[in-house]
C-alpha cells in the first residue's frame, strides 16, 4: 500500500505525467476504436503510459536497468530497431494504387533523384560539407519539416557558425540571434 502511495504522490508532484499518461490513452483510442494506424498508435500509447507510471519498473528496477531500458540500448542505441521499423513499414505498404497506376512511380523516382542532385549541387556549388549537404539532400525528398526540427534541436553549425535551425534554407527569424545572417545560404 506503501508503494502506491508514493506512486500517486509522485504523480501529484509532477503533473506532465498524468498528461502523458492521457496522451498515451489518446493514441491508444484512436489506434484500437478509431483504427487510425494501430500498428504505430496502440504501442507508442502503451509505451507511453508505462513509461509515465511511478515505479512501474519499465526504466529501472532498483539499480538494474528495467525491459525498456534493455530494449533502447539495445535497439535504439545501436540504431537497429528504426531500421528494423522503416523494413517493417516498407514491407507493408500496399502497391495496388502503383500497379494499377505505374505513372506514380515517376513520383518516387523523383524523390530519389532530387535527394542525390541536391546533395552534389550543396557539395559542388555552394560548398557544403558532405554531412551538411546530404541534410539539405533529405529535405528534396519532402523530409523538410522532420529536418528543420532535428536541425534546431542539434544546433547544427553551418560554415563555422551557430545558425540554430532553419536559417540554412528558411532564413533567419527576427528573435533568433542569427537574425543578422538572414538570407545566407538560401
Amino acid at each position: 500500500m506503501e508503494i502506491l502511495l508514493d506512486g500517486v504522490q509522485a504523480l501529484i508532484a509532477e503533473p506532465g505525467r498524468i498528461a502523458m499518461i492521457l496522451i498515451g490513452c489518446v493514441l491508444m483510442y484512436l489506434g484500437i476504436k478509431k483504427e487510425y494506424e494501430p500498428t504505430l498508435l496502440v504501442p507508442m500509447g502503451l509505451g507511453t503510459i508505462l513509461v509515465n507510471i511511478p515505479a512501474s519498473g519499465v526504466l529501472m528496477t532498483g539499480t538494474e536497468p528495467g525491459p525498456f531500458q534493455i530494449l533502447f540500448d539495445a535497439g535504439i542505441e545501436t540504431e537497429l530497431f528504426p531500421l528494423l521499423l522503416f523494413i517493417g513499414i516498407g514491407a507493408m505498404i500496399d502497391f495496388g494504387p502503383l500497379l494499377s497506376n505505374p505513372f506514380l512511380l515517376l513520383f518516387g523516382a523523383a524523390a530519389q533523384f532530387g535527394i542525390f542532385f541536391v546533395t552534389i549541387v550543396a557539395t559542388g556549388v555552394f560548398g557544403f560539407d558532405i554531412a551538411d549537404a546530404a541534410s539539405i539532400g533529405i529535405i528534396a525528398a519532402a523530409d523538410g519539416p522532420h529536418l528543420d526540427l532535428c536541425r534546431q534541436l542539434a544546433r547544427v553549425q553551418v560554415h563555422g557558425r551557430d545558425h540554430g535551425g532553419g536559417v540554412l534554407l528558411h532564413g533567419a527569424r527576427p528573435h533568433h540571434p542569427a537574425h543578422r545572417h538572414q538570407g545566407v545560404h538560401h
